[in-house]
Formats: structure tokens, C-alpha cells, sequence
């Protein structure tokens, strides 16, 4: 993994209670095959004064979000005032980390990652997202993304889009930058820029939303979204883990 590229997920108090979901996404990358190295280059972007010395208390690299008076500490309900806050400035925030001159692999911290997932980006692809449904097709706008797993490189051509794309939220006020770049994704101007879109299969990329089943053979991250609720969330996480481990326990890699 290159110097100029970071892992990041954002991190509010609610996660980090003991034995939730912090804990973990931790986990997975300490049973999964070969993903305990890539540990050191995960930055936790905190949204919380709790989350913040929970992660420098783990002596991890730790970024305080200046969230501008906004209260992103706390678990938010999707779709409300406050989870379109949280994602907007996560948003906001990656383009500069893409002005800065980094590129980075961004992982919601309910992602479980089982394997590394660096072998299944595209060599061509400015911006590479996963997907709550692959259609087959890694270039096929009319697959269904889900930002909550991304792959971007840092260019010209990024953080020109990624402005864009947060200009966007005024024409769609309601929505969050999941749904707005399915939106924007068709437009002329993505075109001009000359941006290259690459959505990642689910085959290695999964997700619960998708309907097609999970491969454990072949799996690199699993995502624990259309769950509503973090008690439901939770119990789909821990499953999963438990999973992985009867997988490996015989002898699978």
C-alpha cells in the first residue's frame, strides 16, 4: 500500500461503547487474511469527544472532525437532519484529504474486513465504489452504489468532482451523498472532467443489501447496511464474524 493512500472511517461516541461496533470492525481485521498490517494506515476521523480519546487511548491515527457546531457524536437515525449532517461533512472532509494529495480507501466502521481488498480495485478508476447492487458490469452507471466502501485517487479530476458533488446537496436538500450522486452520476460534466467511475462486484465487495449470496471464498469486506437500528446492526455483525471463523477454522484462506 502506497504512503500517499490512507484507509479512513469516521467514528461517533455510540460506536465506541464496549463490545460494539468499534470492537468489531477491530476484530475483522485481526482474524481476517492478511488485513492486520493494513491497520497502520487506518485514520479514524472522530465526530465526538468520547470517540476522539477512545481512539488515542488505542494509539491510533486519530483526526478530531471540526464539525462546525453541528452534534455528529451521537448514532443517528438514517435519512434524519443529523445523519445528512455527518455525511455531507464527511464528504467535505475527503476532498481535502484529495487536495492534499492523498487518495484513500474510505470503509463505514460497520464494514467487516475479512481479506485485502488492494488486488480487486480496477488499475483504471479515479473513483471506485461498491455497490448495494452489481449488475455484472464494472463500468455501468446503472449499478446501485453505496458509498459507504469507496476507493479514490487523488487528481485533478477527483477533487474537481468531489466539489461538485457537495455543491450538489443545495439542488437536493433532502438527500444524502449516496442518493445525490446517483443523481449526478449521468452528468455531462462528470463526462467532461473525464472522470473514470469503477463499481467494485459485490462478489468481494458484499454488502446485506445485495441479493446475491455471500462467498467466502472470494469475500474481501462485508458491509452490515439496510439494517435498521443498532441492535440489529450489531447482532449481523457478530453473526457474521462467527462465520468467518467456522470458514477458516477449516483451514480456508
Amino acid at each position: 500500500m502506497g504512503n500517499k493512500t490512507v484507509i479512513m472511517t469516521t467514528l461517533n461516541d455510540a460506536w465506541t461503547e464496549p463490545g460494539s461496533v468499534l470492537d468489531l470492525f477491530l476484530e475483522s481485521f485481526g482474524i481476517g487474511n492478511g488485513t492486520s498490517q493494513l491497520l497502520n494506515h487506518l485514520v479514524f476521523i472522530t465526530m465526538g469527544q468520547k470517540a476522539h480519546e477512545r481512539c488515542m487511548s488505542m494509539r491510533g491515527h486519530c483526526f478530531d472532525l471540526n464539525t462546525k457546531g453541528a452534534n455528529l457524536s451521537e448514532q443517528k437515525d438514517y435519512n434524519t437532519p443529523g445523519y445528512l449532517d455527518i455525511m455531507w461533512q464527511r464528504l467535505d472532509f475527503q476532498r481535502q484529504v484529495l487536495e492534499k494529495g492523498y487518495g484513500f480507501i474510505f470503509t463505514d466502521t460497520d464494514i467487516l474486513w475479512f481479506r485485502n481488498p488492494l488486488p480487486h480495485f480496477y488499475p483504471q478508476g479515479d473513483f471506485q465504489v461498491s455497490c448495494d447492487r452489481f449488475f455484472g458490469n464494472a463500468t455501468d452507471l446503472e449499478n446501485w452504489p453505496s458509498n459507504g466502501f469507496n476507493y479514490v485517487r487523488s487528481n485533478n479530476r477527483t477533487i474537481s468532482f468531489f466539489k461538485y458533488w457537495y455543491s450538489a446537496r443545495t439542488k437536493y436538500p433532502q438527500d444524502h451523498d449516496q442518493a445525490v450522486f446517483n443523481y449526478i452520476k449521468h452528468d455531462a460534466y462528470l463526462r467532461e472532467l473525464g472522470l473514470t467511475i469503477r463499481f467494485l462486484d459485490s462478489k468481494y465487495f458484499h454488502g446485506l443489501c445485495e441479493i446475491r449470496n455471500r462467498d467466502w471464498d472470494a469475500v474481501c469486506t462485508v458491509h452490515a447496511n439496510c439494517r435498521i437500528g443498532l441492535s440489529s446492526k450489531l447482532s449481523e455483525l457478530r453473526g457474521m464474524l462467527e462465520e468467518w471463523k467456522t470458514y477458516i477454522s477449516g483451514n480456508h484462506s
